[in-house]
């Protein structure tokens, strides 16, 4: 795995209360710290989107992704 981006601590974060991150996964497939939004978010979702019973809706910051926007590979 590595981090896309700046590291939380990079960001501002020193108390580790609020630590969203992006990491890229040795498969390719990424993985996302935030905050679970599912309970707040599921009910706007538009009409040809949809989750399953164990996909989450997480809500990470726009530093968060702009910041790692530079490392997320084209292809």
């Amino acid at each position: 795995m590595r981090r896309l981006g700046a590291s939380p601590r990079e960001r501002g974060s020193t108390s580790g209360a609020t630590c969203p991150d992006i990491f890229e996964l040795a498969d390719g497939n990424f993985a996302v710290i935030g905050t679970d939004a599912t309970g707040s978010l599921d009910s706007q979702l538009p009409a040809d989107a949809a989750r399953a019973d164990y996909e989450r809706i997480v809500v990470i910051t726009r530093e968060t992704l702009v910041r790692a926007k530079a490392d997320i590979p084209d292809a």
